[in-house]
């Protein structure tokens, strides 16, 4: 813990000026400010978020009664019909109080019954999207997600009631609200504030989405799927407000033989695009939100679960999941009763407003460090060996207050990036003299003037020569 501050802490140290004179290898480059600090909006951004207006929204959810994917779609006051028009509307409502900055659509496909062991019968799954359009990259995404529906102890159950307040009201209340608090903002990149379906009987929305996203192409920055984001009494008798996780997996999973084969000799087992993502949210949070403990999970999901990042990940898409750390299973996928002295369900007393809203904080001070920060390299590459130094070279960003690039690297046990330098924005190659290349794992992103950094990009290829 205090080596992580103190590593925050030094590294604004080095941001506040351009590193020593660079070896021949790297090229000359004009004079240019550092960037800030840090961005000191993003201190707005985390206060901005509203406790009370979380709840009432997950009140307003749980009162649905069910929002089971098979329930009632033509009540205005029950199933999940009525659940993800009221979601509509709220994005609409947003939208008209920015004067228009959300675009507020639904993608709709049909599940068939006897596809999977859960789909019962012919069933739409309905996503909800409002999309704020980013200024300079439009067609470049930063994604928070949420589940529309919940469950009974009978996934298939769609008339038991199952109000779901914590699994997961708390995390589509937390995407309505990030987009109330940053729908005021203008960002470079855009921003996609989502409700998924279908999550308790197979991922259907979010692969739906996913294969939306690659068949037409988006450049995805990454995806925070929020499941689960307002308890703090843990089955296990620990009452925690301040720590939550952060799960990601290691490397793509539509890597090539070829990448695997590389990662032998090269490392980076833990270096894939959805771990530097969760490197990326673990950062911003102690930077903006240090009463937080963020805790990076080495691992796509709970031991044998699955959530609906987990579809962006198998279309090759960065996408991590972040979620409370003590979970109560006695409220998890359960039917409303008493039992043997134990009370059951996923009701609204469960669910800790406070907690609730700090992970809203976390996403959205994240999702506008993302939206705000200068598009990452398409490729870094790496070469040293047999040398007493490392060179990193990598694509060049086209993007407007570019301040330049930073070199991490750090230990290859270590968790987080150590240390840093920051060069020049014209620089595209360089050279650490004194660096072994055995001892380090190293990575690179672009930052912009005001402090925000890309996400950080491990090296993929050999250096040119």
């Amino acid at each position: 813990m205090i080596r992580k501050r103190l590593y925050i802490a030094l590294s604004l140290v080095l941001l506040a000026g351009l590193p020593r004179t660079p070896t021949a290898h790297a090229q000359s480059a004009p004079a240019q400010s550092a960037p800030a600090l840090l961005d000191a909006g993003m201190y707005d951004v985390v206060h901005a978020v509203s406790a009370e207006r979380i709840m009432a929204d997950i009140e307003r959810l749980a009162a649905f009664g069910t929002r089971n994917t098979f329930s009632d779609t033509v009540s205005t006051t029950r199933g999940i019909g009525a659940a993800r028009r009221w979601i509509r509307s709220e994005f609409e409502s947003i939208g008209d109080a920015c004067g228009g900055c959300l675009e507020v659509l639904e993608q709709r496909t049909r599940i068939e019954q006897g596809s999977s062991s859960r789909a019962v019968r012919d069933v739409d799954v309905v996503n909800v999207l409002a999309i704020q359009r980013g200024t300079v990259w439009p067609d470049r995404y930063v994604i928070m997600s949420a589940d529309i529906d919940s469950r009974a102890s009978n996934s298939t159950d769609d008339s038991t009631d199952a109000p779901g307040a914590n699994d997961n009201a708390s995390g589509m209340a937390g995407v309505i609200e990030a987009a109330r608090v940053l729908s005021g903002m203008h960002f470079p990149a855009s921003i996609v504030y989502v409700g998924l379906s279908g999550e308790e009987q197979g991922l259907w929305g979010g692969a739906y989405m996913a294969q939306v996203a690659r068949e037409q192409g988006w450049d995805i920055v990454g995806v925070l799927n929020n499941d689960m984001i307002g308890n703090i009494e843990g089955v296990d008798g620990v009452i925690d407000n301040r720590t939550f996780r952060i799960f990601s997996e290691p490397t793509p999973v539509t890597e090539s033989d070829r990448d695997r084969a590389r990662r032998r000799f090269e490392g980076g087992e833990v270096d894939g695009h959805s771990r530097q993502l969760a490197r990326y949210v673990e950062r911003v949070t102690r930077l903006y939100m240090p009463d937080m403990e963020p805790t990076m999970i080495y691992r796509l999901d709970r031991f044998g679960r699955g959530g609906h990042h987990r579809p962006f990940n198998d279309a090759g898409f960065p996408a991590i999941r972040i979620m409370e750390m003590h979970e109560n299973y006695n409220r998890q996928h359960q039917d409303i009763r008493m039992e043997n002295g134990i009370a059951y369900g996923d009701v609204v007393s469960g669910v800790n407003a406070d907690f609730a809203a700090r992970l809203t904080a976390v996403n959205a001070v994240a999702l506008a460090s993302l939206a705000a920060a200068p598009p990452e390299s398409d490729e870094v590459r790496i070469g040293g060996a047999v040398q007493p130094s490392t060179t990193l070279e990598w694509d060049a960003v086209d993007a407007p207050g570019l301040a330049g690039y930073i070199i991490h690297w750090r230990d290859t046990t270590a968790p987080q990036w150590e240390n840093m330098r920051l060069v020049p924005p014209g620089t595209t190659q360089y050279t650490l003299d004194g660096l072994v290349i055995d001892n380090y794992l190293f990575g690179v992103s672009a930052v912009g003037v005001d402090g925000n950094q890309s996400v950080v990009v491990f090296p993929s290829g050999r250096l040119r020569r």
